[in-house]
């Protein structure tokens, strides 16, 4: 049998390979990006199946494993590039009598947690505007301030991660011990994530104070982090330590934390940093976008909290504490939609203890419930709803950008 990429590619001239494309964009100069600017529907459905021939003639990428795809080429250029931010950021300050002690020690805390998770978010700024944009219109500058604007949103999560790692007594990281648990740091790992907070407006300032989109990047990189913070807060209230409430566990409190805590800075934030730095501000382009992206958030979440607990530590990077902190997760969830009056007791007299014996009582429970396989059942299904999702919301800009990121997610192990 054909495969489906290789009968896409020869059902017409619309579905033809990226190079064939090539002379007809340059004849149509002008409106190369009709969908962008709106000019007229043909070429506008013109742009569209070309995005989408681009982006469905690429088989999804299972976490990386197959050949490189567009992340995995800009990931050396980001890499590259981490050295110069940590230079603005410390080497004047670090000549200042009055403060380069504490300048070095800011240079410690970036070279700890910034580096060394998958650089997903940090990426996507790169990889977003390398879509929305002609690669003439992507100079060397251009490309230094999207790098940067990409390392601040690594910044932003490297703040939230050192924060939520102390809330939640965390003990490994990325592979490594928290940064609060290291010798001679503890609860002075909160003033230096309040540090890499403080870094993202400086840097923001140095590489686009001059830029066109600076005051809409400052206000998004804002308006994101006090999203999160009032996620984190619903986190914390719906789950208080020393109290176990399961009634308080239900889907709807489940997405507005999901909604809150990670679905706006970890897809939103950087896909509009990226729209805003190629001149897209209209509400109509960024609702669109917003739609996609909270759902792929959510659907990263549940991920996420499934490889808590089912993950392999050694892949992840982390021991999974969510049954341990009374976390709200989505396995919990999903077992009171399912319990029996038995079953719920069992999660009663054991959810939110320390004692490994009960958080393997939680795991032996919901494997007897075989939530392994809702699990699985969910990530396939909202795998194709998120398809047909980018199909309907997104002809406003290219679907690439979005079926990208739900391939990078679909099936991860980390």
């Amino acid at each position: 049998m054909m495969p489906l990429s290789r009968w896409l590619r020869s059902v017409g001239v619309f579905l033809l390979p990226v190079p064939c494309w090539v002379p007809l964009e340059r004849w149509l100069c002008p409106l190369r990006r009709p969908s962008l600017v709106y000019r007229g529907s043909v070429l506008g459905a013109w742009h569209s199946g070309r995005c989408w021939c681009q982006a469905w003639t690429e088989e999804p990428r299972m976490n990386g494993d197959q050949k490189l795809d567009v992340y995995d080429q800009a990931k050396e250029k980001f890499l590259q590039h981490f050295p110069q931010i940590v230079k603005v950021l410390t080497e004047d300050d670090m000549k200042c009598p009055d403060t380069g002690d504490a300048v070095a020690r800011l240079r410690e805390v970036l070279e700890y947690n910034a580096i060394g998770g998958k650089y997903q978010r940090g990426l996507t700024v790169l990889v977003t505007l390398q879509a929305l944009v002609e690669p003439r219109e992507l100079d060397a500058d251009s490309l230094q301030r999207a790098l940067t604007v990409g390392w601040c949103v690594e910044l932003l999560q490297a703040f939230f991660l050192v924060s939520d790692d102390i809330m939640d007594a965390s003990l490994t990281r990325r592979g490594k011990s928290c940064w609060y648990r290291k010798p001679g740091i503890g609860l002075d790992a909160v003033n230096d994530a309040v540090l890499l907070e403080a870094c993202i407006y400086r840097l923001l300032k140095f590489y686009c104070r001059e830029q066109p989109y600076y005051l809409n990047l400052i206000e998004l990189f804002l308006q994101t982090c006090y999203q999160t913070e009032i996620g984190q807060t619903l986190d914390l209230i719906t789950a208080p330590q020393g109290h176990v409430d399961l009634s308080r566990f239900t889907e709807k409190r489940y997405k507005s934390i999901v909604k809150y805590k990670t679905a706006f800075y970890s897809f939103y934030l950087p896909v509009a940093a990226a729209m805003y730095m190629a001149g897209i501000d209209g509400e109509k382009e960024h609702s669109s976008a917003k739609k996609i992206l909270l759902e792929i958030g959510e659907f990263f979440q549940v991920q996420d909290d499934y490889l808590d607990l089912f993950g392999d530590p050694s892949v992840t990077g982390k021991i999974g504490t969510d049954i341990q902190d009374n976390k709200c997760s989505w396995l919990v969830v999903q077992c009171l939609l399912r319990a029996s009056p038995v079953q719920q007791q069992i999660l009663q007299e054991n959810y939110g203890q320390k004692e490994a014996e009960k958080v393997a009582q939680v795991k032996a429970l919901y494997e007897d419930m075989d939530l392994p396989a809702v699990f699985a059942q969910y990530e396939q299904d909202s795998y194709n709803r998120l398809v047909a999702l980018i199909e309907q919301c997104a002809s406003s800009l290219p679907p690439a950008i979005f079926l990208r990121l739900a391939q990078k997610i679909y099936k991860r192990k980390k």
